[in-house]
């Protein structure tokens, strides 16, 4: 049987990829369609965006799924390891994010990122710090969004 006629034409990564996607999207929506909310200035709620986030993503990997791709190799040594630490380095932050908040998380995520593609401790601090700061003015003080500053954070506010 020739390669695109399976029902999962493509490379074995391909596959994988795409049924990870898939399961993904359907936890995301899932977790999306259980946000409960008190009040909200959007009349759709915020339900709706991680919903329709995890459809789209939930189609694409469905085409993913179905559709044949060329053979990939599968990369090796530092950038292996870089694929590895990346999401890795994405779920710390995303779990740092309450503890910490986010201009915290920013900080950890940012200077992660610097220290991953080579740069130095010094110059991955002081982007981190920079980011951190800037996109917290940005969404805090421009946009006027509402952001946690940490559990940790707000304790010691408390006295």
């Amino acid at each position: 049987m020739d390669a695109n006629q399976r029902p999962f034409p493509g490379s074995l990564s391909n596959r994988i990829a795409a049924l990870a996607l898939l399961a993904f999207s359907l936890i995301y929506g899932f977790a999306g369609s259980r946000i409960d909310y008190a009040f909200s200035s959007d009349p759709l709620g915020p339900r709706v965006f991680p919903v329709l986030l995890a459809a789209v993503l939930g189609l694409l990997s469905l085409i993913y799924l179905f559709v044949p791709g060329r053979s990939e190799s599968w990369p090796q040594g530092t950038v292996l390891m870089r694929c590895i630490a990346l999401p890795a380095l994405v779920l710390i932050a995303a779990l740092l994010f309450e503890p910490i908040g986010f201009a915290g998380a920013m900080f950890v995520m940012t200077a992660g990122v610097g220290r991953i593609f080579g740069a130095s401790w010094r110059a991955s601090l002081i982007g981190g710090l920079v980011q951190a700061a800037f996109w917290y003015l940005v969404f805090g003080y421009l946009l006027d969004v509402y952001l946690p500053v940490g559990e940790l954070f707000a304790a010691s506010r408390r006295g």
